[in-house]
C-alpha cells in the first residue's frame, strides 16, 4: 500500500512538471512570459562594455540630460575619463 501511494505521489509530480514545461514552451512561442512569472525587465546597455544590465541594478551617470547606465564602477570610470577628455578638446 505505500509502495503505491509513493508511486502515485511520483506521478503527480512528474505529471505536474511536465505541464509546466508545456505550458512555458507554448508561452515561449508565443512570445509571451510563462504563466507565474512578473512583467520581463527591460535592460540598458553598458555605453563602454556593451553589457546589458538592469537599471535598478546598475551604476548610472547623468550627462547632457540623459542617463547612462553601467554595470560596474570600472566602466563608469572609464565613461567619465573619456567624456571628460571630449569636453577639453
Amino acid at each position: 500500500m505505500l509502495r503505491f501511494a509513493l508511486l502515485a505521489i511520483l506521478f503527480i509530480i512528474v505529471a505536474r512538471m511536465f505541464w509546466r514545461l508545456v505550458d512555458a514552451v507554448i508561452a515561449g512561442a508565443a512570445g509571451e512570459a510563462p504563466r507565474g512569472q512578473g512583467s520581463p525587465v527591460k535592460l540598458v546597455r553598458d555605453p563602454v562594455c556593451g553589457t546589458y544590465v538592469a537599471p535598478r541594478a546598475a551604476l548610472s551617470v547623468t550627462s547632457g540630460g540623459t542617463t547612462h547606465y553601467f554595470c560596474s564602477d570600472d566602466c563608469r570610470n572609464a565613461y567619465s575619463r573619456q567624456s571628460a577628455a571630449g569636453s577639453r578638446q
